[in-house]
């Protein structure tokens, strides 16, 4: 199973405040960990956003909203991409993971959808064309 692992954001971070070397190493341990057990795929720290957009859906129309946004707690500042065996296992090495954070902060975990979710909806076809795209990215990233 793979889980998006996001780190929530807090003032600091919205302010643009960057970790300290200590931190970058404390963190660095733990993504090491991480890449041994074979859990981790990727993972980035976001810029605040202030330096970001959203765009808004309408029907046919498109609407640019520039950030900051206001809702902190409801921002992401980083992610992981793991892989991992279920939910519990996730759970178990976010519970072993540094403090993102100066302050209180949360990590929010989510389950990614595979192919198999989508049932009869994805068909034989889609499902081959999104083998096709994976392989694509999976090329230029290797």
């Amino acid at each position: 199973m793979r889980f998006m692992v996001m780190v929530k954001a807090t003032k600091d971070s919205e302010a643009g405040v960057m970790p300290t070397q200590a931190e970058f190493a404390t963190m660095g341990a733990f993504n090491e960990e991480l890449v041994r057990a074979g859990v981790m795929e990727a993972g980035e720290g976001l810029h605040p956003s202030s330096r970001g957009v959203r765009v808004a859906f309408s029907g046919e129309d498109r609407r640019v909203i520039d950030g900051p946004f206001s809702e902190t707690n409801e921002l992401v500042a980083g992610f992981w991409i793991w892989n991992c065996a279920s939910l519990e296992e996730a759970i178990e090495w976010v519970k072993k993971c540094p403090n993102p954070m100066r302050t209180d902060s949360e990590i929010e975990i989510r389950q990614i959808y595979s192919a198999e979710d989508f049932g009869a909806a994805l068909t034989p076809e889609l499902r081959e064309q999104e083998e096709r795209l994976r392989k694509q990215v999976q090329s230029r990233a290797g």
